[in-house]
């Protein structure tokens, strides 16, 4: 695998290491030694795959509260889409700052996201499917959102936002230097 560190600190674009031949291609998409060698979460506690059927579908943004905080690798197996992040940790130098990039089920790549991230994604073809690896397991009450279109945030989507859920479009603006409870 090879690490490409984003302009967040500790969040990592993980592109495949490809050994092809006449068959086709062989690559590993999780090594916990190359994970532990960066000081990245290497545990997986959960497995996730969400299918969304129209273009313009956007989940997000969310994120899980200590002590359940979580760690995720994501990846689109299938069409593509914009997945964004923004830093929640406060004492970080890049708290409040978000870095997006485009994941497909052609370029491979996956997204490393640390806890106490915000994630959120917008789809840019139909029939798209993403899966996730969480560090830690969805917990009831844990799981927090801030809204996807919040000025202070400037994240900017590619597209309009045609499907979104009730919760997603009512998560608050983010308050700077509020406590993640």
């Amino acid at each position: 695998m090879k690490f490409a560190e984003t302009p967040l600190a500790g969040a990592y674009v993980v592109e495949l290491e490809r050994r092809e031949d006449e068959r086709g291609f062989f690559a590993r998409s999780f090594c916990r030694r190359e994970f532990e060698a960066l000081r990245l979460e290497p545990l997986v506690a959960q497995c996730n795959v969400s299918w969304n059927r129209r273009k313009g579908t956007l989940r997000g943004m969310h994120f899980q509260v200590p002590p359940v905080s979580e760690a995720k690798l994501v990846r689109c197996t299938r069409g593509a889409i914009h997945d964004v992040i923004v830093d929640l940790r406060r004492e970080s130098a890049t708290y409040l700052q978000h870095f997006a990039t485009e994941l497909t089920a052609d370029n491979r790549r996956q997204l490393y996201i640390p806890d106490l991230f915000a994630h959120g994604f917008l789809t840019l073809t139909g029939d798209a499917e993403v899966s996730y690896q969480m560090s830690e397991f969805y917990t009831p009450g844990a799981g927090r959102g801030i809204r996807y279109d919040d000025r202070a945030l400037g994240i900017r989507w590619p597209a309009p936002v045609a499907v979104i859920s009730e919760q997603d479009a009512s998560w608050p603006a983010f308050v700077p230097g509020a406590a993640l409870t």
